[in-house]
Parts: C-alpha cells; structure tokens; sequence
C-alpha cells in the first residue's frame, strides 16, 4: 500500500491541471483527503460526483486553513487574490503556473516576504481538453515538472513537492525562475503564441471554412493547441512579456529571411534551412525517445 504522504490536500483551481492532480493523488493514495475549491461550482459537484477529491469548499479559506499542502491551479492573474484569502500557518504552498517570476512577485507582494513554506512549480504536461470532466491521473507520467525554490525556500518544503511529483510518475528538475521563464517562453509560449495566429489568420479569410475542409495532418498537428483556454493562455503571455517578445522578434527575422528566399527563389538555401531544422527535429525525437525508454 503506498504510503500516505498527506494528511489533507487543498487544490485551488478544479480545471484539467488541478482536477487530474487530484486524480493522481486519488489513486496513488497520496493524502487522507483531498479538498478543493473552485468558482465554478458545477466543476466542484462534477469533481465530487468522479470521486476526484473528498470535499468542496465554499471558500478559499475554508479548503486551505487546515491543509497541510496547498496547491494553486489558477490563471496567473487570479493569483493575487486567491493568495489574499490564504493565511499561512505551516502549511506547504505550490503553484503550477507556467509563468513563475510573476508568482513569486505576486507571492511576495500579498505576504510581504517570500515563505519558507512556498515552493514554485510547474508540470510540463497538458491537454488542449480542460475542464474537470479532462482530468487524468496518469497526466504527468513521463512528463518534467520544474520546481523553481528560491533561497528561503526551506529544503524539506521543496523535498515533500518534489516527492509528491515523483509519486505521480513525473521527473523533477530544479532551475531558477528566470531561466524557467526564458526556456518556457521559447519552448511552450511561442508555439502556443503562432498556433493561435494561424489559426485566427486563416479564420479570418472569406474561403476559411473551405480551406479547413481540405486541411491535412500538418494543419490539425500544428493547430492542436490553439484550443487551449484562451484566459490561461492570455494571462500567460501578459505576464511572461519580455522573454516572449525576445524569441519572437527572433522568429520573426527568421520569417523575413524565410520571406526572401522565397521570393529570391533561392531553393538552395531554402533547403538548407530545412535541413538544419530537420536534423534538429531528429535529435530531439531521439532524447525523447531514449528518456522514455529509460523511465523518464
């Protein structure tokens, strides 16, 4: 019988990333309970109903006075008031936010000092499903989750967060809140970024019911994560500005010379551009598949 690591959970936030953490806890028995809180009181009920958690909350501060671990599934921008209705008293306190510089400013902000008890993270896992009725227990395995601990982050907090994920099949790595920023903003946050301009530019045309109609793989590939929760999605960006606006000047100047080739009709250095990115496409597929094949 695996081991109970928590007396009880408070989630905040009952969408895809909190309901299917809930759901991983459920059955890796990692809590004597799970408690949530949510405003939307449907996705409660729905949460109640699946066996996902042991109890809905009215309030925030009801879900988390007597937790021992809290865990804030919000959009960066509902942070800070979710925050002000937290009074610490011991408990342990993560996040899963894709942004982590604005969390711990915001954190900071509400608190007046960074807590002991806070530990920032993010889950490097997804769906473009959302919602409650998405939740997956099995959504982390195999997946990174960054943990960013700042320095008067206490090492125990950081060691419990980390054990969680572990138990809920995840590889923790540890980074700084800048870095993680820099790197998410390259990796995840761009391509989210031109996946919704695609798709809105290609919406907007007067044949753009037709041109879906004969959209292939690439399109629908490409295009999958448009249909991610556009409130999370712009919060993101709104939050994340700088490193965002860096790596896409970078690709935009990629785009003008990508522009010109074509019109030079230089197939030449078309291909070798091609080229450069297939080899580097390849690579990545490899460590992927080493990682996976490894347990990671």
């Amino acid at each position: 019988m695996v081991e109970t690591k928590f007396q009880q959970v408070a989630i905040i936030g009952l969408g895809l990333m909190g309901a299917s953490i809930a759901a991983g806890i459920k059955q890796q028995a990692l809590a004597a309970n799970v408690v949530a809180w949510d405003a939307d009181a449907t996705s409660l009920d729905l949460g109640c109903d699946l066996g996902l958690i042991d109890k809905a909350s009215d309030s925030i501060a009801d879900a988390t006075s007597e937790a021992d671990l809290i865990i804030l599934s919000v959009p960066v921008q509902a942070m800070a008031g979710v925050l002000s209705q937290i009074t610490l008293n011991g408990q342990i306190i993560t996040d899963v936010s894709s942004v982590k510089g604005f969390v711990i400013d915001t954190v900071k902000a509400v608190y007046g000092e960074i807590p002991a008890n806070f530990v920032p993270g993010h889950p490097i896992a997804g769906s473009e499903k959302h919602g409650v009725i998405a939740a997956n227990p099995d959504l982390f395995r195999r997946h990174r989750v960054i943990l960013t601990p700042l320095k008067e982050t206490s090492d125990q907090s950081t060691e419990k967060v980390t054990r969680l994920w572990t138990s809920l099949g995840a590889e923790v790595v540890l980074m700084t809140p800048e870095h993680h920023d820099d790197v998410l903003a390259q990796t995840s946050h761009l391509p989210h970024l031109l996946a919704y301009a695609l798709v809105d530019t290609l919406s907007a045309g007067g044949d753009s019911l037709e041109v879906f109609e004969y959209a292939a793989g690439g399109f629908r590939d490409f295009s999958r994560i448009a249909a991610s929760d556009p409130t999370m999605w712009s919060d993101i960006f709104s939050t994340n500005a700088s490193p965002v606006v860096d790596i896409l000047e970078k690709y935009v100047t990629e785009l003008q010379h990508l522009k010109q080739l074509i019109e030079e009709g230089d197939s030449e250095a078309l291909k070798a551009v091609f080229e450069r990115a297939k080899a580097a496409r390849d690579h990545f597929s490899k460590l992927q598949q080493t990682r996976h094949a490894n347990g990671g």
